[in-house]
């Protein structure tokens, strides 16, 4: 996973805020809607601190209220829809085995391509172009992990958020809680990127435990497993492909539950059209209800993620 969040935030990583976006997850079996702002993890109903060492169900993302199901839009005016996408961003976006766009997004776009029955191409750009590429009629959507922020709004619409990446604690596996909250954390050593949002959430929120910086993530995700910490804090996503991959040895996993505070970590990621392009926006807005709505969604979130970030 490409670090999201650094001390020196340059204007790419800005665009993308990919690693601190605020989610909430939908637990399998089960579905939830955002409707409402979400509370704290911490601020939710109060759990013991004692460790636990099994994982909890496997929670999919849901950012769809049933109780506003879109009406279908005319979609008779669009005839083709052409995604653009980055080439190197995996596993939402990169080159497959057979030299096609391949990754989360891509085959996001595919099945919003089948919802609207319309056909569809997806050409891979440097992430630092798409904006160009859209402006110019190069393209119809991008469909790249591109957060919405508000100096992105300037530049083009975006739709619904379709993911969302929380914040979250991870400790060793013999020391997982089941719910954090700031007076377990008292005295406790906690580990984040220096200059993240992470670490500015820890230092506003978490005000009690012991904060040590990092430069990097290599560096605090080895302090974790040396035991220099007892957690560590940072994206979601990011961690639970370090959680399931081999340069974790085993050693961790998740503590509590998502931290999604818009204020730190952003609004979501969203599909990008061209200003003034509604026609477009309801069309993907309608079909990404649809997926939801028909489980489509779930299973294509379960097939990339086998460690859920939320």
């Amino acid at each position: 996973m490409q670090p999201h969040i650094v001390t020196a935030i340059n204007q790419r990583l800005l665009w993308r805020f990919r690693a601190i976006l605020g989610g909430v997850g939908l637990f399998l079996g089960g579905l939830l809607a955002l409707s409402s702002p979400v509370t704290p993890a911490w601020a939710q109903t109060p759990a013991s601190p004692q460790a636990v060492t099994q994982p909890g169900p496997q929670a999919v993302p849901g950012f769809w209220d049933p109780r506003r199901r879109p009406d279908r839009p005319d979609l008779s005016r669009i005839t083709v829809i052409r995604f653009l996408t980055e080439t190197d961003y995996p596993p939402f976006n990169f080159t497959g085995p057979d030299g096609n766009p391949a990754g989360f997004n891509v085959d996001l776009a595919r099945l919003l391509c089948e919802e609207i029955k319309v056909t569809c191409t997806i050409q891979m750009r440097r992430f630092e172009t798409l904006l160009d590429a859209i402006a110019s009629n190069r393209g119809d959507a991008i469909i790249a992990s591109l957060a919405v922020t508000p100096q992105i709004r300037a530049r083009v619409d975006f739709t619904d958020p379709y993911y969302r990446a929380p914040a979250r604690f991870v400790a060793r596996k013999n020391a997982v809680m089941p719910e954090v909250r700031p007076e377990y954390l008292e005295g406790k050593k906690v580990g984040a990127i220096a200059g993240s949002s992470h670490e500015a959430y820890l230092k506003a929120m978490f005000t009690d435990a012991v904060l040590t910086s990092y430069p990097n993530d290599d560096a605090l995700r080895q302090a974790l497993r040396r035991g220099d910490v007892d957690f560590i804090f940072g994206d979601a996503i990011s961690l639970a492909f370090w959680i399931n991959g081999t340069d974790s040895a085993d050693c961790c996993a998740f503590s509590g539950g998502p931290f999604v505070e818009s204020r730190y970590f952003g609004e979501g990621i969203g599909i990008a059209v061209r200003k003034g392009n509604d026609t477009l926006r309801q069309a993907l807005n309608w079909a990404l209800f649809r997926l939801w709505e028909k489980g489509r969604y779930t299973d294509l979130w379960l097939r990339y993620f086998s460690v859920s970030p939320f």
